[in-house]
């Protein structure tokens, strides 16, 4: 592996760049130094610790940088304004150069459309290599996952090539979801070019030490997704909806992992992204994001703020115990008849005592199938279900169709903040 690419270090007494360079004083030279176990990022000279996370779109950024973040890390380059508002923000990025998958269809023996994407990943390079938010290149996202044509990664290890020639300033990676013996053999063999391997968990970080030590790559190593549980990793239901954990729970996770295995970690990896600094559709809208879709923050955030600054935000999430339906907890498998009435109700408490606002929702159960954060249809929501839904108590009236629905419930602050936790139950004809 191209692990270490110390002409750069010349490179940097000879630019002079520092940290806080404007856009007009050119790329900031990145490079990682050290040997295996104890590697070190460092930018314009100096050792850099990310502390970042993902995000998919430009309003994210913004409270990123406010809670204590100084990188994102992107899946595609847009129209690179993201740079541009992350360096005014003082944010570095490390940036995804999305190249096509095969589960999506792309042949890889394909050589005039292996030729068309390196041109334009060629394209992308040139437009933003000497970008001072740039921190470091991603060849695709995650390129291991259903794929059967290992030639993927002798495309990666091109492209790679071809960025170190126009790019002396910023490594190259690219992302595996997971880790394991052989597909490390198949890396190391046709992507030696790579600088670094960049590896994506949520549920295995728990795992982290024994994959790696199964692996034993001697490559730096980047951990650009963790988070919560998968939605693939948790208990099912007997007609197989995933069981979501809570808002708390969720954030007790984040929290474990991040003390437990990535912070124990430094050395051996050069950084950490966490998934996902935003709101999106994952089988859930609430599974992954750290954010509610409409913009309220979670008790995921309060952790990652510490984790980040050190301390606690001034104000915090409220903090969820259990929900119940009809008495029940989600791995009860709960069944209810089409048309009936039933209880449900949810714990909650404020550590900054304020109070507490309650939301209810029915909404129909994701039939979606997509992998790999494939693009999901938001199901639908049905109304008329919850005489009151702004009580931590409710009555909900089962829905007339049988079939597979979910009941959730938003528990906010009214200062930007919330909670939140679902119950998936199936109506039978009553």
């Amino acid at each position: 592996m191209n692990r270490l690419r110390l002409h750069l270090t010349g490179l940097v007494c000879a630019a002079g760049l520092s940290a806080g360079a404007t856009a007009q004083d050119g790329p900031i030279p990145v490079e990682i130094r050290g040997e295996p176990g104890n590697f070190t990022l460092y930018r314009g000279g100096e050792p850099y610790h990310i502390r970042g996370a993902g995000a998919e779109t430009l309003g994210d950024l913004e409270s990123l940088a406010a809670n204590g973040a100084n990188s994102v890390r992107t899946w595609r380059p847009g129209d690179g304004s993201v740079l541009d508002i992350a360096h005014e923000l003082g944010l570095t990025v490390a940036l995804c150069i999305e190249i096509a998958r095969e589960r999506h269809g792309f042949d890889y023996d394909d050589e005039a459309a292996v030729a068309r994407q390196f041109e334009e990943a060629r394209e992308i390079v040139l437009r933003y290599r000497d970008h001072p938010a740039l921190l470091a290149w991603v060849i695709g996202n995650e390129m291991n996952l259903e794929y059967e044509n290992p030639r993927v990664y002798d495309a990666i290890n091109d492209i790679s090539r071809m960025i170190h020639e126009l790019d002396p300033w910023h490594p190259t990676t690219s992302t595996t979801a997971g880790m394991w013996p052989e597909l490390w053999r198949e890396i190391e063999q046709r992507a030696p070019d790579l600088d670094f391997l960049s590896v994506q968990v949520y549920g295995e970080v728990f795992n982290l030490p024994l994959m790696l030590a199964e692996v034993d790559p001697e490559m730096p190593l980047m951990i650009t997704e963790w988070g919560t549980i998968g939605h693939w990793e948790v208990p099912l239901t007997e007609w197989g909806a995933p069981i979501e954990l809570n808002s708390s729970a969720k954030a007790d996770v984040y929290r474990r992992a991040y003390e437990e295995m990535l912070a124990p970690m430094q050395g051996r990896l050069i950084g950490n992204y966490a998934f996902l600094w935003g709101q999106k559709q994952e089988r859930t809208p609430t599974w992954y994001g750290v954010f509610t879709a409409d913009g309220r923050s979670t008790q995921a955030v309060d952790v990652l703020h510490r984790i980040w600054s050190g301390q606690w935000p001034d104000n915090r999430a409220p903090l969820l115990e259990e929900m119940r339906l009809d008495g029940r907890q989600a791995d009860e498998s709960i069944r209810l008849a089409a048309g009936q009435d039933y209880s449900a109700a949810v714990g909650a408490g404020d550590p900054d005592g304020d109070g507490l606002i309650f939301d209810w929702r029915v909404m129909e159960e994701s039939t979606a199938t997509q992998t790999g954060g494939d693009r999901e249809e938001t199901p639908p929501e049905l109304d008329g279900l919850i005489a009151d839904p702004g009580l931590p108590e409710i009555s909900l009236q089962a829905p007339a169709q049988p079939g597979a629905y979910r009941l959730f419930v938003y528990v906010g602050d009214g200062r930007g903040r919330a909670a939140h936790a679902n119950i998936p139950f199936y109506v039978d004809e009553s």
